[in-house]
């Protein structure tokens, strides 16, 4: 089958590299791709969320499947624009459709919905301009640290961490007044403060049943000791040691099944990725966010540990039997480290060439801001790359990762040398 994903970070390219891999798969495109999918793809220059250009590939390139990797093109509804139209809605897609996506696009209605279904997570309010007095009041009823999230989709950067009360009222105020945020704060959700220590959980679904992915912990931080401003995600570990059998089990029963009945109840049509972003509290597991496609980088140590065919659990998923599917996986552990652009995530430089590449012998190297010019791979993004190591464990990993790392060189390269430093 010819097979299109959607997207152009490293996460894309690495659903690129476990495509690649299946027999299924007799053609491989990446739209827009980087320089990673390039050399095991053929890279289409369209935006994601582009539909007519999407169909018109899909169309000339006798698309079979459809992965969708970010989630602006699941939240403007891709997989609904698929269906509506007759030329192309035998074409399977896994990602869900924009009703469900809502479960990332709307922090509120993802409050809402693990309220219905009583799935744990952190008590909150809603607030918009209109009601800004109302949040202020709600903040001082709160203990320290305050957590304001912006309603829509503000590229990972909507979630605000505060200590001060005062500040906590300038924020909501910059947020829903003055639009920080743009369109995603127009309304805020303030949510109370959960303290322990996070997680992410990942969950494919094909409307009725599901299977569980290996769990991971991401870095969100830019400074070491997880300081500094939030980036897109600065390394990542899989499996997650503190992750007991026991707690892996409170996850399946108090989140994960609550979850998949709830868009079953709800008719919220989803065959697709559910990422649950979790935290310990205590010895117990909370919701704290949903995404509705994979992380970035939690996908480069996710998938690597994957040993069963990805492009047949897609089929699985696509023809509603993921069921009969037995998942298999990597004991090992895999870790990953983002290399990133010198003052990302503010001003960075692009256009910097990267050098190395071809020494690493011992990781997975997946290209996420990178692309090719005239046969030399340049800087494209904030996140450059990620170098993915397996090892009996995780320490083991990250050592190989930081030793890969040595041969890899860019202008103003920087990266965190803490990755796991809290397991």
């Amino acid at each position: 089958m010819n097979i299109l994903v959607l997207g152009s970070g490293g996460r894309e390219h690495t659903f690129a590299w476990k495509i690649a891999e299946s027999d299924r798969c007799d053609k491989l495109f990446v739209a827009p791709g980087n320089s990673g999918t390039g050399a095991i793809a053929t890279n289409l220059a369209i935006g994601v969320t582009d539909f007519e250009a999407i169909k018109k590939a899909v169309i000339q390139n006798n698309i079979d499947l459809v992965v969708v990797g970010p989630e602006d093109p699941l939240v403007q509804g891709v997989h609904d624009f698929f269906l509506k139209d007759e030329a192309i809605k035998h074409v399977a897609v896994i990602g869900p459709q924009q009703v469900a996506a809502a479960l990332e696009g709307s922090k509120e209605f993802a409050k809402e919905f693990m309220m219905r279904h009583n799935i744990p997570t952190a008590a909150y309010e809603s607030f918009t301009k209109d009601n800004v007095e109302d949040g202020y009041k709600f903040l001082e009823t709160l203990n320290p640290p305050y957590v304001l999230k912006a309603d829509g989709l503000a590229a990972g950067k909507g979630v605000l961490i505060l200590e001060d009360l005062n500040e906590a009222k300038t924020e909501l105020k910059n947020m829903l007044v003055d639009a920080k945020f743009g369109e995603a704060s127009t309304k805020v959700v303030i949510e109370e403060f959960l303290d322990g220590i996070e997680l992410s959980c990942f969950v494919l679904t094909d409307g009725k049943d599901y299977k569980i992915l290996p769990t991971a912990k991401d870095y969100k931080r830019i400074g070491e000791g997880d300081t500094g401003l939030n980036t897109g995600g600065m390394g990542a570990v899989s499996p997650v040691p503190f992750a007991t059998k026991d707690f892996l089990n409170k996850i399946e029963t108090q989140i994960v099944k609550p979850t998949v009945d709830g868009l079953k109840k709800d008719n919220l049509p989803y065959v697709g990725f559910i990422f649950i972003g979790l935290i310990k509290v205590g010895d117990d597991p909370k919701v704290i966010e949903y995404n509705v496609r994979m992380g970035d980088p939690e996908t480069e140590v996710v998938l690597p540990r994957l040993k069963t065919d990805l492009v047949e659990i897609f089929q699985a998923m696509a023809n509603k039997t993921l069921a009969n599917i037995d998942i298999e996986i990597d004991e090992r552990a895999a870790t990953t480290v983002m290399l990133v652009s010198g003052g990302y995530p503010e001003a960075y430089e692009k256009g910097k060439e990267i050098k190395g590449i071809e020494k690493v012998t011992d990781s997975i190297v997946f290209h996420a801001g990178a692309k090719t010019e005239n046969g030399t791979t340049i800087t494209s993004g904030g996140r450059v790359m990620a170098i993915t190591s397996f090892g009996n464990t995780y320490k083991e990993a990250i050592k190989k990762s930081y030793q890969s790392i040595e041969n890899l060189h860019f202008d103003k390269m920087y990266y965190r040398k803490d990755i796991g430093f809290d397991l």
